[in-house]
Formats: structure tokens, sequence, C-alpha cells
């Protein structure tokens, strides 16, 4: 997992992983919520991997999307 730079200060993520149509989100003090294509759909997990690399806006992305908030895998 690689740290997520929370460059607006606070942020309730930790650290993420990006794969080929996966991102995995490290929320501090929880396990890892996965979040694939099938699960919220290709272009929010596109838009997720760009935020994470970013480094800010992740966490308030994931709140704001409902379909996204409720569609991790585990």
């Amino acid at each position: 997992m690689e740290p997520y730079k929370k460059l607006s200060g606070n942020s309730g993520v930790e650290s993420f992983e990006i794969g080929p149509d996966f991102i995995r989100v490290q929320f501090h003090g929880k396990p890892p919520y996965l979040y694939t294509d099938q699960s919220v759909g290709h272009e929010n997990v596109e838009q997720m991997k760009h935020l994470a690399r970013a480094g800010k806006g992740l966490s308030t992305f994931i709140s704001q999307h409902p379909q996204v908030r409720d569609g991790y895998v585990r």
C-alpha cells in the first residue's frame, strides 16, 4: 500500500493500492476497502485512482457518492 499524501490537511485515508481494475483504500483504524470496476463502475474507480495519486479529495469523493460509499467489495 502506498501512503496517501493528505494534501488537503485532514483526511481519513491512510494509504491506497491501485490495480488494473480496482483500488484498495485504507482508512485510519479500519481494514482496507476494495472498490472494483464491477462494484462501483469503471469511471468511479478511475476517478478514485486519480484522486489517490493526487493526494487530495479521495475521502470526500467516496463520502459524497453513495454508489461508491456503499459499493466496496470488502
